[in-house]
């Protein structure tokens, strides 16, 4: 289980992005993190995967933990070592890099040859659109598919927990409810996976439990259905009408093949 116990981050002197911000993410399940900009998702993330210091920020007090362990003043590769993946907003691909190498990238941390292109051979197989365009650069791919390409690159290292921030921003509809499918997805291979998002829809709709993030603070968490039913959060997120909620990701069988 990841956990946020009584954690607060700052930027710089004046800017205190989380406030004792107490969290737990349940192993094996679906966890979203909702709120409007500037609440501080993303900062929870970065603090978690190691990398806050990479944007000038850092932790005042509190503890974050995987499994028990202290991570806090882990380096970026030992976390990733000890099976957490952070896919940052924006997506970060390497654009001159073929997808095949963007896809290698992400297992740098991985010992044995053999594990990597196991790995390697399971994500083209379960994507065969990323197989197809294997020697394609990766910035000639379209918005969704590089979103898929990114989250495919955070698996190449075999994560328990994978960390999703803004997956579905800048995308088109029909894109949302396709990388919808692929959280979907790895989660049903035994991943934990925490979505951050603005649209709450889409991240309420496949989670099993909700936190809403407001000043750094977590101001309501329950089960996402739970959530979704709520009247505040349908005012504050979800635009004030139950049409807005009823997003449903076609379903999926584990072994199925995303080839759109």
């Amino acid at each position: 289980m990841l956990e946020f116990n009584d954690l607060s981050v700052r930027y710089g002197v004046g800017i205190q992005a989380v406030q004792n911000l107490t969290l737990s993410v349940p192993d094996g399940k679906i966890t979203a993190i909702i709120g409007g900009n500037g609440a501080g998702k993303s900062t929870l993330m970065r603090a978690a995967s190691g990398v806050l210091a990479y944007h000038g920020g850092f932790i005042t007090s509190g503890a974050i933990s995987l499994a028990g362990k202290d991570m806090k003043e882990l380096s970026t590769a030992a976390i990733v070592a000890r099976g957490l993946v952070h896919v940052p907003e924006g997506r970060k691909i390497f654009g001159d890099m073929t997808v095949i190498d963007n896809l290698r990238a992400g297992a740098a941390t991985v010992r044995g040859g053999k594990k990597r292109e196991q790995t390697l051979s399971e994500i083209l197989e379960l994507f065969p659109l990323l197989a197809e365009r294997r020697h394609q650069r990766g910035g000639l791919l379209s918005g969704g598919q590089q979103q898929i390409l990114a989250i495919c690159r955070g698996m190449m290292s075999s994560p328990r927990i994978i960390l999703l921030d803004e997956p579905t921003l800048g995308l088109a509809p029909q894109t949302v409810e396709q990388v919808a499918e692929v959280i979907t997805q790895i989660n049903k291979r035994g991943i934990t996976v925490v979505v951050v998002e603005q649209n709450a829809a889409m991240a309420l709709s496949i989670a099993d439990f909700g936190n809403v993030i407001e000043q750094g603070r977590v101001v309501l968490s329950d089960e996402a259905e739970v959530l979704r039913g709520s009247a505040e959060v349908q005012r504050l997120y979800l635009g004030g009408d139950t049409d807005e909620v009823s997003f449903t990701p076609r379903t999926i069988t584990p072994l199925e093949r995303w080839t759109a």
